[in-house]
């Protein structure tokens, strides 16, 4: 039997309308647009505001009905929507119900996600199986997150990181030896004592006193995230091209996680990359979180040819992480 492998065919992707600059930031934190940029690369990031559209599922159905009208997919061939997020509509209702029903998905089922910033890379690795298993043929995945509902903007470690956006990939089966070809994802969850978000869930839920002492804003410990990261993001990378005995000069593409331009740096380095071989938009929608690699497959794709070699790596709270290697299956 000839063997299938899970191929993407299709991309979109959204980010809001609202630029929220450094230079705005200045005005609400006590920080500097050369501070930002010098330690994390960013420049601007997007915030949905109520007035466009509210929660990460809006964010998500753009990104998706993008998708469908530039590739010509008809919705109702879909048979799977998996929407990747830290932050759902709502803890209980599935945001990839809605979002499937809304972008007309009829026939498809669907669910959420979570792994943090790793979310959309483990949901690839999800979505993947599911086209090889033979069951399911036109696979939809999104990365989305609203991070600007979960972030406290008096906080200076988290606010100057974090925007909104979202992006969508469409998988279907390939007999070609294109799509995935391997993976190698991680967790360790002591990390969830230096990234995350505490109150909200089953261990802490909603109170006067939980919302008074800002307990539903993300958290971090930066130096200790950053060491993590630096370092397991270029392990995992590197691990998958020796697993695969790929060099620096058979991989076409870098698509990191857009975290820190410091730890795509420390990443591509350890691939002996060059950095006309790294995907970067950091500085133009700073951490979307679920919603980096997606953007990033947006904003490149017109740059990426049939028989590519992608690399994949993210890191994300709890502590997650991993990297994936990919072969482009479109272009020219």
């Amino acid at each position: 039997m000839t063997k299938i492998t899970a191929a993407i065919t299709a991309v979109g992707g959204y980010v809001p309308q609202f630029v929220l600059t450094n230079k705005m930031l200045e005005d609400m934190v006590e920080t500097n647009d050369e501070w930002i940029t010098t330690r994390t690369g960013i420049k601007e990031r997007r915030v949905l505001k109520k007035e466009e559209g509210e929660g990460t599922s809006y964010l998500a159905i753009q990104a998706a009905n993008k998708l469908l009208e530039k590739g010509n997919v008809n919705p109702e061939e879909i048979d799977l929507v998996v929407v990747a997020t830290a932050t759902p509509d709502s803890m209980v209702a599935s945001t990839a119900a809605f979002v499937a029903s809304e972008i007309g998905a009829v026939n498809a089922f669907a669910y959420d996600l979570l792994a943090a910033c790793s979310s959309f890379l483990f949901g690839m690795s999800s979505v993947a199986s599911q086209i090889e298993s033979g069951r399911y043929k036109k696979v939809l995945l999104i990365g989305a997150d609203k991070m600007s509902s979960i972030i406290d903007y008096t906080d200076r470690t988290t606010c100057i990181i974090f925007g909104d956006g979202a992006g969508a990939v469409l998988f279907e089966p390939n007999t070609e030896g294109l799509g995935l070809q391997d993976e190698y994802l991680r967790a360790d969850g002591k990390g969830r004592q230096f990234l995350g978000m505490e109150g909200g869930g089953s261990l802490m839920p909603a109170t006067e006193e939980t919302v008074k002492d800002k307990k539903h804003y993300i958290f971090q410990d930066g130096k200790t995230v950053f060491k993590f990261a630096v370092s397991n993001m270029a392990d995992v990378a590197e691990r998958i091209m020796k697993r695969n005995d790929l060099t620096d000069t058979d991989v076409a593409w870098l698509v990191p996680h857009q975290a820190n331009k410091r730890i795509i740096d420390a990443t591509a380095n350890r691939m002996g990359l060059d950095r006309s071989k790294v995907m970067m938009n950091i500085q133009k929608y700073g951490n979307t979180t679920s919603a980096t690699l997606p953007l990033l497959l947006n904003d490149y794709e017109n740059q990426l040819k049939k028989g590519d070699n992608l690399v994949f790596a993210a890191f994300g709270g709890g502590f997650t992480w991993g990297s994936i290697y990919l072969k482009w299956a479109y272009g020219l």
